[in-house]
């Protein structure tokens, strides 16, 4: 792995970039951005529910080009958008034009995994692709983790973070071009065929993936929004819960580790419960602010987690397509995301956050009991793996 340094910190700095900053960096920014431009919860949901949108259309796109752009063309697409997106955040004056932003810089990370997956296919041998996108994915957190430090040092400055994201974002985006190889994998050469559904476990997985996503919105496009609005919390504090976050996110790059160890099914449940318990948790914040920093913590590392577990799914169910064992989980997963964030923002607006915590706290256990397909317990070998999305 040693030969291919650049590569790897390329592509981690690009997912630390497209997920961490274009992507989740939103809710933690959200409540100073409703603020200035005047946002409703509603309003709010449906801009969150773009992003994800935007996502599942970015993976299609990789898997409709990817017999003909190379790994290097797509990345730096992805890179791409997502620069032009957090500048169009930047300079956003009404709640469309935001957006318009931030389902770009949403597509920028569907067009991130599927190619970077093809680029270490190519350029590692089997034994070690697994760390390698282990070390690629763990930018998610790294980039969850900035966002939250950068917001601490400019109180009040959302645009000014977004437009250093989109500096930073133009600078890895060159990087990209210059690191990731041109070469495409055999292995993704045939068309994308719906029979794949028809293959044992992709029910299970399509489901559970599906309502994982969907509870996951309750924290990543809302929590920002409920820590301020319901519990008190400055923006200060916020910044703090969402560095906290990211730090126990990176666990998440030990998943492959995890279900070596202990199987996928026993990893896919706990993580999932751990979820569950960090989205209800945070309706206990009004008794102790601990709870908030627990809470959010545990299901950052939860959530990655489970993420890390619907990929490895994904992979077993698919190991002649890596871009599609990737792929496929992300783009169930960004589906929930989807209907969660809309769905999330009117539980809050007619019910309250009690009932909308405990709503999505709910889904996420429903989707722990789906029992994922029982012959992926077998270890995983050579397959790559991505984390945390």
């Amino acid at each position: 792995m040693k030969h291919n340094v650049n590569l790897l910190a390329a592509a981690f700095a690009l997912t630390a970039v497209s997920y961490g900053l274009a992507r989740f960096a939103f809710g933690l920014l959200l409540p100073q951005i409703r603020t200035e431009l005047s946002l409703d919860i509603g309003t709010t949901g449906w801009i969150g529910s773009s992003a994800f949108v935007a996502y599942c259309i970015g993976v299609c796109i990789t898997f409709m080009v990817n017999r003909a752009c190379s790994p290097r063309t797509i990345a730096f697409a992805a890179g791409l958008a997502s620069t032009v997106g957090m500048v169009i955040v930047t300079l956003s004056t009404s709640g469309l034009v935001l957006g318009v932003g931030v389902a770009l810089a949403g597509l920028s990370t569907g067009l991130t995994s599927p190619p970077l997956a093809t680029a270490v296919a190519l350029r590692l041998d089997e034994a070690h692709r697994p760390k390698a996108n282990a070390i690629i994915n763990a930018g998610t957190a790294a980039g969850i983790v900035f966002s939250g430090l950068a917001s601490l040092i400019a109180l009040g400055g959302w645009r000014e973070l977004y437009g250093l994201f989109a500096a930073i974002s133009c600078v890895v985006t060159v990087w990209v071009w210059c690191a990731v190889p041109t070469g495409r994998e055999r292995t993704t050469s045939g068309p994308v065929s719906l029979a794949i559904f028809k293959r044992p476990g992709m029910l299970a997985l399509c489901s559970g993936s599906l309502l994982m996503g969907l509870s996951s919105t309750a924290i990543w496009t809302f929590g920002g929004s409920l820590l301020r609005d319901e519990f008190d919390f400055t923006q200060r504090d916020i910044a703090w819960i969402w560095v906290a976050l990211g730090l126990a996110g990176v666990a998440g790059a030990m998943t492959g580790a995890f279900v070596q160890r202990f199987g996928l099914l026993r990893v896919h449940r706990t993580s999932l419960l751990g979820m569950a318990a960090g989205i209800i948790g945070l309706s206990f914040t009004s008794i102790s602010a601990a709870f908030a920093f627990a809470s959010v913590a545990l299901f950052g590392a939860s959530y990655i987690t489970s993420s890390g577990a619907y990929l490895i799914q994904g992979i077993r169910l698919l190991p002649e397509r890596p871009d599609l064992g990737l792929g496929m989980p992300f783009l169930i997963l960004a589906s929930g995301q989807s209907a969660g964030a809309p769905l999330f923002g009117a539980l809050l607006t007619g019910w309250g956050a009690g009932v909308a915590l405990a709503a999505f706290a709910g889904v996420a256990l429903l989707a722990g009991c789906i029992r994922p397909r029982q012959a992926a317990d077998a270890p995983i070998r050579g397959h790559p793996m991505s984390i945390g999305q």
